[in-house]
């Protein structure tokens, strides 16, 4: 699949009003933003192995260890890496930030504006 070399890969959830409002950032340093509705289309482990190694984050590093089913389900097991990256399949909602991914950076967008901060890493 050739992708345009300044295509921006928005991943997030769209009912969380901080992903709408990164979203719109994303949409004013790219003119190609490919949005990944999280709720509706399920990233294989590969596809979230690499997100990681570009995030230089571990998969409970994503999560929202406040969420009530975090606390629930989640909490106080010892999980492998492999099972880590099974409940991000499985529970894309407990991810507590969108994710951006520009070339071979990406970045955990907890504010709106740290979005731009990926643009910054690919000026030359």
């Amino acid at each position: 699949m050739k992708m345009h070399p300044s295509e921006l890969y928005f991943y997030h959830s769209p009912a969380q009003p901080v992903d709408k409002q990164t979203l719109a950032y994303a949409k004013s340093i790219s003119n190609f933003v490919n949005s990944i509705d999280l709720t509706k289309e399920r990233l294989t482990a590969t596809q979230w192995n690499s997100l990681l190694i570009k995030l230089n984050l571990r998969a409970k590093d994503l999560l929202n260890r406040a969420h009530p089913d975090y606390q629930r389900f989640i909490a106080g097991k010892n999980w492998d890496e492999e099972s880590w990256l099974n409940i991000l399949i499985k529970s894309p909602n407990l991810i507590k930030a969108p994710i951006a991914s520009l070339r071979n950076s990406a970045i955990l967008c907890i504010t709106p504006t740290d979005i731009l901060k990926l643009n910054s890493m690919h000026l030359v």
